[in-house]
């Protein structure tokens, strides 16, 4: 599929076309993820989101990951936990400048493909993200017994911190999302990294599992690409220069708020307080 395909529909039978079968068994091996950073957010259309890909060509570099690909982009998909009454939702859709979430990364079905713990927090304007490698058969295990698994070589650190919100909150796997990111990063000490996501699809699931393919997901029908800015120091010149160039307007974008959101309008599960046409879903997620 090319990145100007726009996302194919959901067939009746509930299924969505396959990705992520081609993934690199080792292209995520090393996490070099922004731990740190300011993160700036943009729906634009498929037209716009090439042209500033064009742009950003000029100064930054295909990432890693990407470069593998034929086709320049990879699969990315998350399983979200949340409380019961969705409270890591409700703080999005609210704007509450101190939140977390929380989500378990994967990139591939293959069973020898790692995952990713991650805990995301936002503290006013600045991202701070920490994540720990396991492999797809401890997911279960982590999360059943609330502990790391025996002779866990990871970052013990963060998947304890990460337990510990889990058991704070009472949080639960609730939502699966998978998209399509096609990404550019520097290599100077002020780390810019640009990301354009396409393809959004999300599906209820209370399974602790990642998985890519299966039955079931439902496509968000997004008619944008979502553009995310990146960067952990100052706010290069160049970047400043784009905003202006393309007329790029900052806009709140959570793929996890818009597929509870979408879950919501379906009957699914959101909470009955953001039931469809609720003025805190329909300005976050619509305006």
């Amino acid at each position: 599929m090319t990145t100007g395909d726009k996302p194919k529909p959901v067939s009746s039978t509930g299924t969505a076309p396959e990705i992520g079968l081609g993934v690199a068994k080792s292209a995520h091996g090393k996490d070099t993820t922004l731990a740190c950073r300011y993160e700036l957010k943009y729906r634009i259309p498929e037209a716009k989101a090439r042209a500033i890909a064009e742009y950003v060509k000029s100064y930054i570099h295909m990432d890693r990951y990407a470069k593998l690909q034929p086709r320049g982009e990879y699969p990315i998909v998350s399983l979200y936990l949340d409380s019961d009454g969705f409270r890591l939702a409700r703080e999005t859709l609210e704007g509450k400048k101190n939140r977390f979430k929380l989500r378990i990364r994967g990139y591939s079905d293959n069973p020898e493909s790692p995952c990713f713990f991650e805990v995301k927090r936002r503290i006013n304007e600045v991202i701070l993200k920490s994540r720990a490698r396991v492999r797809q058969e401890d997911i279960s295990p982590i999360l059943q017994t609330g502990r790391p698994p025996s002779g866990y070589k990871g970052d013990a650190k963060v998947l304890r911190q990460f337990l510990l919100y889990t058991q704070y909150i009472g949080a639960k796997p609730m939502v699966l999302v998978r998209y399509m990111r096609q990404a550019f990063e520097g290599d100077s000490d002020n780390r810019v990294r640009v990301t354009f996501d396409r393809q959004i699809y999300f599906k209820i699931s209370r399974k602790p599992k990642v998985e890519l393919n299966s039955r079931g997901w439902q496509s968000a029908r997004l008619d944008c690409v979502v553009l995310e800015i990146k960067f952990t120091a100052k706010y290069p010149a160049w970047l400043s220069n784009m905003v202006k160039v393309f007329d790029l307007k900052r806009g709140g974008m959570s793929k996890y708020a818009s597929s509870v959101k979408k879950s919501c309008d379906m009957g699914f599960c959101a909470p009955q307080a953001y039931s469809y046409g609720t003025p805190q879903l329909t300005g976050y997620l619509d305006g």
